[in-house]
């Protein structure tokens, strides 16, 4: 799982910014203008990823979207989507591994897959990082209109809850979204939560925070990367997104398994009993 982590973490910094490319464009093809939409939202992700990789990220995001017109948008978007399904494409590879099965999907299919899922996943993302800009959005909008302090407080604090509620339904619905579509195993239940899922998410935030106040406290990567220690937080960011992925689907691969060892089980007793009973009646007679 390591190295698979390593894996997915490197082609995730190559899907990033063709996905923040298209997110832009999934809220209207004028970049100029959904730009700074986006920009807005996706300061919220500081929350997990380190302020001086958040920078960077922002900054790059920043220059794509400025020279970007309604053209090159329109007749790069194909190119843009294509280029972001390599990171659900390598997590397809990886969770194949860990459920111990082989791709029967064509190369077409399999990529096509990636497309539509990693459109769902961006949409997703948008949708959460709204979801926290709605909280203050609604939590200041409370403290304007309302004279009331107390009950100002209440609506503004009624108002986070439920935003950052649906914020979480729609962090579990992307994980998912991830387990259910990227191991090319046939399933019978859509389950919007699992064990592995759980696990992964709480896992993700855990090692998001635990690296924001690394980086924090020790604030010397500067002198080994250089100008590059940026891009060393932020790969490191996605390697261990990458590994708390792997970490909840080899949990859920491994209930699985148990639970399909069990059923076999009860199946061959059941047989075993219905055995026995059929040859009862000759024995005793």
């Amino acid at each position: 799982m390591v190295g698979r982590a390593a894996e997915l973490g490197f082609f995730f910094i190559f899907a990033l910014f063709p996905s923040l490319f298209t997110a832009t464009a999934l809220l209207g093809l004028a970049a100029r203008s959904a730009s700074k939409i986006y920009y807005s939202l996706l300061e919220y992700l500081a929350l997990v990823i380190p302020h001086d990789a958040m920078g960077t990220v922002l900054e790059t995001f920043n220059q794509t979207t400025s020279v970007a017109t309604s053209g090159k948008l329109t007749f790069g978007l194909v190119a843009a989507v294509w280029s972001a399904s390599v990171g659900f494409s390598a997590i397809q590879d990886s969770l194949n591994v860990v459920y111990k099965v082989k791709e029967t999907r064509s190369y077409v299919a399999a990529r096509l897959s990636a497309i539509g899922v990693t459109v769902i996943l961006m949409a997703l993302v948008t949708l959460i990082l709204a979801s926290m800009l709605g909280a203050d959005f609604f939590a200041k909008l409370a403290y304007l209109r309302i004279y009331h302090h107390f009950l100002a407080i209440v609506v503004a604090c009624a108002a986070r809850i439920f935003t950052w509620t649906a914020a979480a339904a729609l962090l579990s619905l992307f994980f998912a979204v991830i387990y259910y579509f990227a191991p090319d195993v046939k399933r019978s239940h859509w389950h919007w939560i699992t064990p592995g899922a759980a696990i992964g998410i709480v896992g993700w935030l855990l090692a998001s925070i635990g690296l924001r106040v690394y980086v924090h406290l020790f604030n010397n990567y500067s002198v080994t990367y250089g100008s590059l220690g940026a891009v060393i937080i932020l790969l490191t960011w996605f390697y261990l997104t990458g590994l708390m992925l792997l970490i909840g689907a080899e949990i859920n691969s491994e209930i699985e398994a148990a639970a399909a060892a069990r059923r076999l089980l009860q199946l061959e007793q059941n047989d075993l009993i219905s055995a026995a009973a059929s040859t009862t009646p000759a024995s005793t007679s």
